[in-house]
């Protein structure tokens, strides 16, 4: 799954600790979905989409043959 968080944080401002905070997880858990190296639950997709004002599928893309 891609993701476009670090480009929407950098809109924003935000740090990664700064958008963890927001929607109450680490900062390693954003590092890693911002490194795809996990993907988040649906409602944590959710939460992170609300930040930057974006439906999910703005901030989160299937990749082909997911």
């Amino acid at each position: 799954m891609k993701n476009r968080i670090r480009i929407e944080r950098a809109i924003l401002n935000i740090t990664q600790e700064e958008l963890a905070q927001r929607v109450k997880v680490s900062r390693q858990t954003i590092n890693a979905i911002e490194a795809n190296k996990y993907v988040p639950s649906t409602v944590l997709a959710i939460k992170i989409a609300r930040v930057f004002c974006k439906k999910v599928e703005e901030v989160f893309e299937l990749e082909e043959g997911e």
